[in-house]
């Protein structure tokens, strides 16, 4: 199963979005975000994985993620959740590594969305805010719109089966 991408037109110059239409409830789309085993099967794009997930999913709570990738190199993905609204919105950004502990280098905020798309499905949006235009540019040479979009796949798929 895929996502169906849908158009979008980034905010700014530091922004990069994707957004697709899910054959799920928005219920089951938030649940694979913020439940850490669920979040474990496809997070990462294959063949990366994702060995380790600590969800503590509240404004303030510490999300602690290592994607893996095909040859064993481990990269942390820390970060803080700003804003949890239930089958809504997530907020979360890495210029804080836990408890407002200001991170090196912060690089980028996330908002992902859930909205019902009606039968069944959700429009989800993934939004990458970026610190500098620098960091946006260097996010799409790394292959954000592949990368992010093959996630969006992979939790579609993942969310048949939960």
């Amino acid at each position: 199963m895929t996502a169906t991408p849908v158009p979008a037109t980034p905010t700014s110059d530091r922004e990069l979005v994707l957004v697709r239409i899910i054959d799920a409830p928005r219920e089951k789309l938030f649940r694979a975000w913020t439940d850490p085993d669920l979040l474990k099967q496809w997070f990462a794009p294959r063949p990366y994985t994702t060995p380790f997930a600590k969800l503590d999913v509240r404004p303030g709570g510490t999300a602690d993620v290592v994607m893996r990738s095909p040859d064993g190199e481990d990269m942390p993905v820390p970060g803080v959740y700003l804003e949890v609204v239930k089958n809504e919105r997530l907020v979360m950004t890495d210029a804080y590594t836990e408890a407002w502990k200001p991170s090196e280098k912060p690089f980028m905020t996330t908002i992902i969305t859930f909205e019902d798309a009606g039968n069944g499905k959700t429009k989800y949006t993934a939004v990458a805010r970026h610190w500098t235009v620098a960091d946006r540019e260097a996010h799409e040479k790394m292959g954000f719109h592949e990368g992010w979009g093959q996630c969006a796949d992979q939790l579609a798929e993942l969310a048949a089966t939960i």
